[in-house]
């Protein structure tokens, strides 16, 4: 498996920490902050607009509904919906925000 064909083992979201732990196969592991997510959210609505972080800070996954077996859905505190992950994606912002252990 490499990062062009990621599969994840298993999701956690924590609600408290406002973060979204998620296992891949190959041994990696992430924890991301929901804000993070949020920003980089891969929705039509967010392609051209230009966000931090920052700017979701107050943002939280309130649910995460899965797509197939290939993505998820969350759905954020803020009304964001249209957001579709796939594990590639989730993968890429693992890396990009740092992993947790290799």
């Amino acid at each position: 498996m490499t990062d062009e064909n990621p599969t994840v083992s298993k999701i956690i979201l924590h609600k408290k920490s406002r973060t979204l732990e998620i296992f891949f196969e190959d041994g990696k592991d992430f924890v991301i902050p929901c804000a993070y997510l949020r920003a980089y959210s891969p929705s039509a609505e967010m392609r051209d607009k230009s966000r931090e972080p920052d700017d979701f800070s107050h943002v939280n996954i309130l649910s995460i509904e899965p797509v197939g077996q290939y993505a998820i859905k969350p759905i954020f505190s803020d009304g964001h919906r249209t957001g579709i992950f796939s594990w590639q994606t989730l993968y890429k912002l693992g890396i990009k925000y740092g992993p947790r252990s290799t």
